[in-house]
């Protein structure tokens, strides 16, 4: 790998399956405390409405040196949305986001769905990035320039992570730059909610051991961790 890119999709538990936020109590505090410790950065994709309710957790975020991006402003998914409403919703998260950060200009839609007809919504919302994109599903898009916006894939789901790191190192090791990307709640014990199959196996510990364990291997190859605007920044050159 040349680089890495680590990204937290901030939220309630599971949508829409729960609407609890434990994920926001227990599971944000402990990745920050890590990304800390290990002296990594990140890219934390906040909803407005997260924002708005943990304002003292999403303040950290960039105090920490960590990038805030949007992921809209509830987790509702943008293409299901009328064009207006998709307007309204960018409009309302970057005003949330950018009372803690000015400098917003990361966006990853929920679902990881979003319309290319709106990429010209995120434009006038002033943003220059975006990961609604997934490399693991067809047709297997890679990163792009469309307009003004540079479209960034994830490169796997964040249910991967959860496996046995003997399984899903090598494959990260063939990507030359992967994004990858968790959700709070994945660090909390999912176990014995009523949600599907791949949303709690390995929830809690063994998904924060996980993480730990990929991190350290990145280090010992010593590949840097680079925001998704630092990320994204390397497709200019």
């Amino acid at each position: 790998m040349k680089n890495i890119t680590i990204t937290i999709d901030v939220e309630e538990d599971c949508p829409p399956m729960l609407t609890s936020t434990k994920g926001m109590e227990e599971g944000l505090p402990k990745l920050l405390d890590l990304f800390k410790k290990e002296g990594i950065k990140a890219t934390f994709f906040v909803t407005g409405m997260m924002a708005e309710k943990y304002p003292d957790l999403i303040t950290r975020i960039p105090k920490e040196g960590h990038e805030l991006g949007c992921h809209g402003y509830t987790h509702a998914r943008f293409d299901r949305m009328e064009t207006e409403e998709a307007r309204i919703a960018l409009k309302q998260a970057g005003k949330v986001l950018r009372q803690f950060e000015k400098k917003l200009v990361s966006f990853r839609a929920p679902n990881l769905q979003f319309p290319a007809k709106y990429l010209k919504l995120l434009e006038k919302e002033g943003f220059l990035y975006d990961s609604s994109l997934a490399a693991y599903k067809p047709p297997f898009p890679r990163s792009r320039v469309e307009g003004k916006i540079i479209r960034i894939p994830a490169t796997i789901t964040s249910s991967f992570l959860r496996l046995p790191p003997a399984l899903f190192l090598p494959l990260l090791k063939q990507a030359k730059a992967p994004v990858l990307f968790v959700h709070p709640w994945e660090f909390v014990d999912m176990s014995a909610l009523p949600i599907r199959p791949d949303c709690k196996f390995n929830t809690g510990e063994k998904a924060l051991q996980n993480l730990k364990t990929l991190i350290h291997a990145s280090k010992a190859e010593n590949c840097p961790f680079l925001t998704m605007e630092e990320r994204a920044s390397l497709e200019k050159l």
